[in-house]
């Protein structure tokens, strides 16, 4: 008793094709979204560590920063991800605006994976990013307060 199997293989070709091709493009797409966001984090902690040693003043100083990482998260078009930058500074880490400081930016940020449903609410899965930047304040530099 054999069995007509003419046109069988497109059909597990189409099946076996949509199969694989679902995942890859689910990966690919989480991929993106994740260097997207990891490319704002470096350019934000970039323009931030810059942002903050030309300020006129500590106080200014990290409100520059928040500032400038925000405008390099706009940039990539997510200026509505989480954002979190830190300063600090060595040697002395009150003053970062001292002769011969650096200050250092951390930005901490996430990506949610794509097409996931927003029935999770705060639980959705997400990819942590983060980039640290040093600039240096310059050692022929007035002391800011």
């Amino acid at each position: 008793m054999s069995r007509d199997e003419r046109g069988s293989a497109i059909v597990e070709f189409t099946w076996l094709g949509l199969l694989l091709l679902v995942p890859l493009v689910y990966i690919v797409l989480a991929v993106f979204e994740t260097q997207r966001t990891a490319y704002a984090a470096s350019a934000a902690a970039r323009s931030a560590g810059r942002a903050a040693v030309t300020a006129p003043s500590e106080a200014e100083a990290r409100a520059r920063a928040e500032r400038a990482a925000r405008l390099a998260f706009a940039d990539q078009g997510i200026a509505d991800a989480p954002l979190e930058v830190v300063l600090s500074c060595r040697p002395q880490p009150r003053n970062c605006l001292a002769p011969g400081s650096v200050v250092n930016v951390e930005v901490r940020s996430s990506v949610a994976l794509p097409l996931v449903p927003e029935v999770f609410g705060a639980n959705t899965p997400r990819i942590a990013v983060d980039a640290v930047h040093s600039a240096p304040y310059g050692t022929f530099r007035e002391d800011r307060p």
